[in-house]
């Protein structure tokens, strides 16, 4: 098969504006700070995202295309240091080698051969551990979408292909949750083959302990991006979003939507009993926000849900997006949406995963200004048991996903994002009061360079 001609950059809403990738790697102390950094903060906000090493080939599907880029903004002692390195997995090495891109998007066929990349890379998919970041064991991990992660070093220098000492062959997929009562990680990963899904625990040192576990009544190769997790319960939700992977050849998406097909919930027992399994009407979930169990035994789960995966399926049927609180019982799951909106990427203060929340934070659209497809103009806080939210007004500002930034002296903490001006597309590292972030940043930290926006990240604190 012939190589694929280069994708039109310029054409391409998640290749150009404030998506445009970023190929210079900095590392940039003493940044400027606009307003009061707060005293408080010690620690590195960090954050992933596909970002091509080189103009892609073939075809491009943002968010699944796409290198790995991840970001570190350390905070401590009054100053704030800035830097960027692309994990270099053996196709990014191969790539650089090259000076060009070797590998085609992954809705396209054509894969190097031997001549350009080597017998044991020939063939071959891209790696992209490009989606999220975590912290675990001791490690640093950028995690893909399905696949073993890559380990970062103290500079984000890459270090290896992570299987986590064999226990994890297969590898995870990018949303693990870490308990943080008992310090276990708790991970799935969807396959095209059966066994199909598999859960496993990986605890506080970094040792497996529950290897690779088959999801028994798992019965296709669906895609499932996300997952919640209780002290009891790992919670998936199973969308008709199918595999059918010779469709690649006909030049279409692999992923099929099958609506007929209903969507399950899977409620996995932690201790390794029997799987709960719960139908309900079609809908689709990138994300979750958090999940707790009730005293009478039944689940709470909190996520933003469409009506399909807009971006990967095509379709012109409206699809609103909403979040909401799903309750999921023996008689079923009654799902009520507290607002319906443009929002994702929903976070909680992660110190309070797998118990009851109240908070909800997300990115969003104001509908004020027309914006690309996959950006947001506002941030938004849900109170969830209040039922009312609030939304700050981006203005000209990308904002991306925001983090909950704990404070070291035990105070409400603050929520942190990184925001590009649309304007000159400068980029800056916003930090919001949690006690009432819609007065605005209270800091904006100058960024050295733009940063593209992207996905996923976390605030580690300074560990003592």
């Amino acid at each position: 098969m012939n190589r694929p001609a280069p994708v039109d950059m310029a054409r391409n809403p998640y290749l150009s504006g404030v998506f445009a990738p970023q190929r210079d790697e900095v590392d940039v102390a003493n940044l400027p700070v606009s307003g009061e950094l707060p005293p408080d903060l010690h620690g590195s906000y960090l954050r992933n995202g596909p970002n091509p090493r080189f103009d892609p080939i073939g075809t491009y599907v943002y968010p699944l295309d796409g290198d790995a880029m991840v970001h570190r903004v350390e905070i401590g002692d009054g100053t704030v240091r800035y830097t960027n390195r692309f994990v270099r997995t053996p196709n990014v090495v191969a790539e650089e080698k090259a000076g060009r891109a070797l590998w085609a998007g992954i809705t396209d066929p054509y894969f190097p051969p031997a001549d350009e990349v080597g017998p044991d890379l020939a063939n071959t998919m891209r790696e992209l551990p490009d989606i999220n970041v975590v912290r675990h064991g001791g490690k640093l991990f950028a995690l893909a979408e399905g696949a073993p992660p890559y380990t970062l070093g103290s500079e984000l220098e890459t270090l290896a292909r992570d299987t986590f000492d064999g226990g994890l062959p297969v590898g995870l997929t990018a949303h693990p949750k870490v308990d943080p009562h008992t310090g276990e990680m708790v991970a799935f990963c969807y396959m095209l083959e059966a066994p199909y899904l598999t859960w496993s625990v990986i605890d506080a040192a970094g040792t497996v302990i529950r290897p690779p576990t088959p999801v028994a009544g798992a019965d296709r190769p669906l895609m499932i991006h996300d997952m919640a997790l209780t002290s009891r319960y790992i919670v998936l939700i199973l969308s008709p979003c199918v595999f059918q992977m010779e469709r690649i050849f006909s030049g279409a998406s692999p992923l099929t939507w099958l609506p007929d097909l209903g969507t399950r919930i899977a409620l996995i027992p932690r201790d390794g009993s029997p799987v709960r399994w719960h139908t309900t009407d079609t809908f689709w979930v990138w994300h979750t926000a958090n999940a707790f169990d009730m005293p009478n035994g039944d689940v709470t789960l909190d996520y933003v849900e469409w009506r399909y995966p807009g971006g990967i399926i095509e379709s012109n049927e409206p699809n609103p997006g909403s979040l909401t609180r799903a309750l999921i019982s023996d008689s079923g799951v009654t799902r009520t949406p507290f607002v319906e909106r443009t929002i994702e990427f929903p976070r909680v203060d992660d110190r309070l995963l797998t118990g009851e929340h109240r908070t909800v934070a997300t990115v969003g659209k104001t509908g004020e200004r027309r914006i690309p497809p996959g950006d947001a103009d506002a941030l938004c806080w849900f109170d969830v048991v209040a039922g009312t939210d609030t939304t700050w007004d981006a203005g000209d500002y990308s904002v991306g996903e925001p983090v909950y930034l704990s404070s070291s002296s035990g105070g409400p903490g603050y929520w942190g994002t990184i925001a590009t001006d649309r304007t000159d597309m400068t980029s800056r590292f916003l930090i919001f009061p949690a006690e009432d972030p819609t007065t605005g940043p209270v800091a904006q930290v100058q960024m050295p360079i733009r940063v593209p926006s992207g996905l996923h990240g976390a605030w580690l604190p300074e560990i003592s």
